[in-house]
């Protein structure tokens, strides 16, 4: 029997009705079994925008430590991030950048899945295409295919408790999470 991939969760919004935290909510319960998926008990929200002078006098803040232990423990990890202005909330993209300043970086070769809520006809295509880039600079093995991006996201979850209850999306989300489960077996050489 195969061993089981622990998987972190990371959502880049901060907003307690978010359609891609009631997505990242869902993951576990869609994983196929050799996945566990844990979100990350850090949060980014109240970060100093990255600036070199403060990381020199203050060092790395808490947080992103906490950040950089946990991807570093993962055997991979999924994004699940809502698009801001065509592009990575910038929460999200702050996070990375901080990550990105740390020694024996914790990205470099971790296999990352990604996917999106929207309100629109892309489902936040045009920010997973920035996140890709931005993770591949620090060395990310950023997974793929299928894709996950969740178009008119209202429609998809229950207006109030926020559950998924589309079953297309319910469908796409596992096709893409037993893929993935087999790209970080063979990154990684778990089997």
């Amino acid at each position: 029997m195969a061993d089981t991939l622990n998987i972190l969760s990371i959502c880049g919004s901060l907003r307690k009705g978010s359609f891609n935290a009631a997505l990242q909510r869902t993951l576990p319960a869609l994983a196929p079994a050799g996945l566990s998926i844990k979100p990350v008990s850090a949060s980014f929200g109240g970060l100093p925008v990255y600036n070199f002078d403060d990381q020199q006098a203050n060092g790395i803040p808490a947080a992103v430590t906490e950040f950089v232990d946990a991807i570093r423990a993962a055997d991979g990890l999924t994004i699940t991030s809502p698009e801001y202005n065509w592009s990575i909330p910038g929460g999200l993209k702050n996070l990375i950048d901080w990550i990105s300043r740390v020694k024996d970086q914790p990205f470099e070769g971790k296999p990352v899945a990604l996917q999106s809520c929207a309100g629109g006809l892309l489902g936040g295509a045009r920010m997973q295409y920035h996140l890709r880039q931005s993770l591949a600079s620090i060395g990310a093995q950023v997974f793929v295919k299928p894709e996950v991006f969740v178009t008119f996201a209202a429609k998809k979850f229950d207006e109030k408790t926020l559950e998924l209850t589309d079953q297309t999306t319910k469908d796409m989300v596992k096709l893409h999470l037993e893929a993935y489960e087999k790209f970080v077996r063979r990154w990684t050489g778990k089997s």
